[in-house]
């Protein structure tokens, strides 16, 4: 599931593991679940299509290999929505990202974000690494909303953000719904058994 939190228009999905749980709001608001239809965007939903959705966004910025203390302090969404505000107010990522835009492609090995003649990759977040995400409207500039991504390599311990910014908060939900579509996928895919 997918949910839109009102109060700060945040659509949240979060993945733990292999686990496909959903992290519960603090903040008191109305909260909508969306329904992520496999069949919709990935064929039949047998796990098997090659589909992929491309979306144009703006990089904001990261702040890679976070300290253990406050990677593991980034739990929830209003965790990260918070972390990326203060980091914003402490000049470590900027409240406008620049002009260029890059393509971000969606499918089930996860995200690649390119220039936007494709030749150039700018970043690649494996299906298995992103642990959390959240995409929300962040206030300052009308109309857009961010959407940052928690990776977190298991050899290394540490947790990295991604932060990209969305036309729209339409946009942003589509991408966490056809994120959560090609995860899903993988895990139907993982827990099928094979007809002998």
């Amino acid at each position: 599931s997918i949910l839109v939190h009102t109060n700060r228009a945040a659509c949240v999905t979060l993945w733990q593991s292999v686990d496909s749980s959903l992290g519960g709001l603090s903040r008191s608001s109305t909260v909508a679940s969306l329904d992520t239809d496999s069949a919709k965007s990935f064929g039949q939903g047998t796990g098997t299509s090659e589909a992929r959705a491309e979306f144009r966004v703006r990089y904001v910025g990261s702040i890679e290999r976070l300290k253990s203390e406050d990677s593991n302090s980034l739990q929830g969404p209003l965790d990260l929505i918070n972390y990326i505000d203060v980091a914003q107010q402490d000049g470590k990522l900027p409240f406008v990202p620049p002009e260029e835009e890059f393509i971000m492609a969606v499918s089930k090995y996860g995200i690649k974000v390119a220039t936007s003649d494709q030749y150039d990759v700018l970043h690649r977040h494996a299906l298995y690494l992103i642990v959390n995400m959240v995409c929300y409207d962040d206030g300052l500039v009308a109309g857009k909303s961010l959407l940052a991504l928690k990776t977190k390599d298991p050899s290394q311990e540490q947790c990295s953000l991604w932060i990209y910014q969305c036309s729209s908060l339409d946009q942003a939900q589509s991408i966490c719904k056809v994120l959560s579509t090609a995860f899903d996928s993988v895990l139907l895919e993982k827990t099928q058994v094979p007809a002998e």
